[in-house]
């Protein structure tokens, strides 16, 4: 697909200093592009690559000053990057639509409800009375188990295994390899120390707009529903337990594990490889530090917390500080001491 500057201009709501005709039909990062592709300059400190880019094409912000002619089409927008997001989900979007039907072979049983210009991949499994709403794109690969509901224009990407019962909402984009809706780890222990396993019966409701990377675990509840909630964004490889709630707009990153009945609020922070214990509750706006081992509830709004257990931010950086200042505090006591020695062998004579 090919688009003028002046086309992409009236996209981002920009405007063009250059040749408004010229054609550009891919990406590229400013330093790499080549001819016949789009860029943008967000971080100052890739500025020199404005000069000396093969683009046609560079998104700038409208505050950036130039220092030298540039052989490119500039588009002046309020926020580059923001613009430049945007192109990369409007091309993405054209090219989703693009593909429409079912291919072969696939299993689609009987009782499917099926919504208008869906995609269906080869080799997918679709179980007893699932509903597939409107624009829904499910690639090759994927299972899909009986009485799940797809809300409309979500994407299914290959390989992903939705267990039965499990209600996923409208936009929302499961990358390849994630299992929802597998059961929670609940094995109730016995007299003679074995572990006898405890049924799952919930299911998982993921809420509108939702992104899950690849290979993230979301088990179904014990009993009632694991919740993500609208907005939030979830890495790859995260491991969510049984009965799990996730608020709106909450962010959280590679390798967290988050333990069973933990209620995460709205616009949380999270970093990776996070730790979080169950039965616990997480305020909204709450930041946790990567690497952190959460070991207590975060009751107030907007705490942010770092280490193992996880403890205030602040009040970390001043411990790191002093800890810094450990070797000086020892040549400092060392001193004193030996002035102590001195002043008592004095006494004594």
């Amino acid at each position: 697909m090919q688009f003028t500057a002046k086309q992409i201009a009236e996209i981002v709501g920009g405007t063009v200093e250059g040749n408004e005709n010229i054609t550009v039909g891919s990406f590229g990062k400013i330093e790499e592009a080549k001819s016949g592709e789009l860029a943008f300059l967000a971080n100052p400190k890739y500025e020199e690559y404005l000069y000396s880019s093969n683009a046609d094409i560079i998104i700038i912000n409208e505050a950036q000053i130039l220092k030298q002619p540039t052989t490119a089409t500039l588009i002046r927008v309020a926020d580059a990057y923001s613009a430049f997001a945007l192109l990369l989900r409007q091309y993405e979007r054209m090219q989703s639509q693009q593909m429409i039907g079912i291919q072969e072979p696939v299993y689609i049983h009987a009782t499917v409800k099926k919504g208008n210009d869906i995609f269906i991949g080869a080799f997918a499994y679709i179980g007893e009375n699932v509903t597939i709403a409107d624009g829904v794109k499910i690639y090759p690969n994927a299972y899909i188990g009986n009485n799940v509901i797809i809300g409309e224009k979500s994407i299914i990407h290959p390989g992903v295994k939705i267990y039965h019962d499990c209600i996923i909402g409208n936009r929302v984009v499961i990358h390849a390899g994630t299992i929802i809706g597998g059961d929670g780890f609940g094995f109730a222990p016995q007299i003679n120390g074995s572990f006898k396993k405890v049924p799952q019966m919930g299911n998982v409701i993921i809420e509108d707009y939702v992104e899950i990377g690849s290979n993230t675990t979301i088990d179904r509840a014990t009993m009632g529903s694991t919740i993500i909630k609208s907005g939030a964004k979830l890495d790859n490889l995260l491991q969510i337990a049984h009965n799990v709630e996730i608020g709106n707009n909450t962010i959280i990153a590679a390798q967290s594990g988050i333990s069973g009945s933990t209620k995460i609020g709205n616009n949380v922070m999270i970093g990776g490889q996070v730790g979080i214990v169950g039965h616990l509750t997480i305020a909204d706006g709450s930041k946790i530090n990567a690497q952190s081992g959460v070991s207590k509830s975060l009751k107030n709004k907007g705490q942010i917390v770092t280490g193992s257990p996880a403890y205030d931010f602040t009040a970390a950086l001043r411990s790191q500080a002093l800890i810094r200042k450990l070797p000086e505090l020892e040549k400092r006591v060392k001193a004193l001491e030996d002035e102590l020695k001195k002043l008592n062998s004095i006494k004594a004579e």
